[in-house]
């Protein structure tokens, strides 16, 4: 269809696929303007219905910003492949003179007076802020819910969780209220929410998108930000934008994130793909998980891949307890400062609290030792890789639940201990430093959605990123929209 085409109507805008609005504002097939007013409208349509967008900004400033970036046009000046997109950065980044409440009442009327280095590279490339996506408090937790704002309801369903803690912006996504979104992950939250709102997430290598700005630049090793978007595409287009070494970041990646502007489609005839599975059962999983997930292989097979189940070389309760030790220790450390205050503390959710309280009994021994268990766990996984070109397990390991409820207490019968026990199967991806990239699995007995992570080698995003792209075009499952929508 031709670009003049998509638009006859703010529905037909809303549509379409991001790299073709890109196109479309840049050809000035359609104006700034049109692609805001399309998109304020989606949100009113859509986001009382699922609360995935918060803190939105002036109607009447977004249109002036958007009419400004149409005499930009008009002049001859383009600044970058969102010129023109409404965005929302998730509300754990922080937005030069837009409340950043990272879902805490501690923090309901904070305006950063600097943004983000992902948000602050958005902008450049164009983006205009309408708002925030919401996000659970501290982002702890794979259900976005929080007492400043409330709960984000799921895309294919609002009674259920939208996960997290990208789920605002996963939801928002999947509803088309934005073309493509900014997401962060610590303990999966670019990949449990994107799985079950059937969107594409990625959790970059560490260091591929800087963090910050920050006064602590070295041990911060565990939380990253990244893209997410409603194909690989648009995916690793918006990458293009957030990746890139910045001096304030020493251990960013100098490589030259224009390599994600290059086409995605290549042969896979002979790749080698080890299925990781529950980790030999070790991992409780609700009833019909694996079974959709094994079935999703299919694909990998159709695009001429090998699949084979293979477990790594690494005691994994062992590796609950490394991730236990390293999270409370960060969390501790960004937290324990506002813990400090009795009257701040008395704001923070019990998870919080339990986090920083956590971290503070630790010793630097035991830190230590943490970072060595970390460490051969990445060599475990990089043992697999000399074998194996990538490796496949579930998202998540169960299905969108109540959006009523804190957390699951069980799964299949299993007790969960504490508040994130029903995610572990994400922390393998997050101690390994390793890019994952979160793919569509289908649809679950009662039609919500899950996904796959995809996980490469060390610094192998655009591989893992290849791989994606021809997936999502022998599966289809993307395609499939939210009954939402109509």
């Amino acid at each position: 269809m031709p670009l003049g085409c998509y638009a006859a109507s703010g529905r037909d805008i809303v549509e379409m696929e991001a790299t073709q609005l890109a196109v479309a504002i840049g050809s000035k097939a359609v104006s700034c303007r049109e692609v805001m007013q399309a998109y304020l409208a989606q949100i009113d349509r859509m986001n009382p219905k699922v609360n995935a967008l918060v803190s939105l900004q002036n109607r009447d400033d977004l249109l002036k910003q958007a009419d400004e970036r149409d005499a930009q046009l008009a002049r001859g000046q383009r600044m970058g492949w969102m010129h023109g997109f409404p965005q929302a950065p998730k509300d754990l980044a922080s937005t030069k003179g837009i409340v950043t409440t990272q879902g805490s009442p501690i923090f309901k009327d904070y305006v950063p007076k600097a943004d983000a280095i992902v948000v602050e590279r958005a902008r450049k490339a164009g983006a205009i802020l309408i708002g925030k996506s919401n996000t659970p408090e501290f982002g702890l937790g794979s259900h976005t819910y929080n007492t400043v704002f409330g709960t984000t309801g799921n895309a294919f369903d609002p009674t259920k969780s939208a996960g997290g803690s990208s789920g605002g912006a996963s939801v928002a996504l999947a509803l088309r209220m934005l073309p493509v979104a900014d997401g962060s992950d610590m303990m999966g939250s670019l990949r449990n929410p994107a799985g079950w709102n059937n969107i594409f997430g990625f959790r970059p290598s560490f260091g591929r998108v800087p963090y910050g700005p920050t006064n602590e630049v070295f041990y911060q090793q565990l939380g990253y930000e990244g893209p997410l978007a409603r194909n690989v595409t648009d995916l690793a287009m918006l990458l293009s934008v957030q990746a890139g070494a910045d001096s304030r970041v020493p251990l960013s990646i100098q490589q030259d994130p224009a390599i994600f502007t290059r086409p995605l489609k290549r042969a896979f005839k002979g790749a080698r793909i080890g299925w990781l599975g529950n980790y030999n059962g070790y991992l409780p999983m609700e009833p019909g998980v694996m079974e959709l997930s094994t079935r999703a292989l299919k694909h990998f097979e159709a695009i001429g891949c090998t699949v084979e189940a293979v477990q790594p070389d690494y005691p994994m309760e062992k590796l609950w307890q490394t991730w236990l030790t390293m999270r409370a220790f960060l969390v501790a450390g960004v937290a324990g400062g506002l813990y400090a205050d009795p009257k701040k503390r008395a704001m923070m959710k019990p998870e919080a609290i339990w986090e920083i309280e956590n971290g503070l009994k630790l010793t630097a021994a035991e830190v230590y030792q943490a970072s060595i268990n970390r460490s051969a766990w990445y060599q475990a996984l990089n043992t697999l890789f000399q074998q194996y070109d990538y490796l496949v397990l579930p998202s998540a390991q169960v299905f969108p639940f109540d959006a009523k409820l804190h957390w699951p207490k069980e799964i299949n019968g299993k007790p969960m201990d504490t508040y994130h026990r029903w995610m572990e199967v994400v922390i393998g991806g997050s101690l390994s430093g390793l890019p994952v990239l979160n793919v569509p699995a289908g649809f679950g007995p009662t039609g919500l959605p899950m996904g796959l992570q995809v996980m490469g080698p060390a610094q192998a995003d655009l591989s893992v990123l290849q791989i994606g792209y021809a997936y999502e075009q022998a599966s289809g499952y993307a395609k499939v929209r939210s009954p939402l929508l109509g």
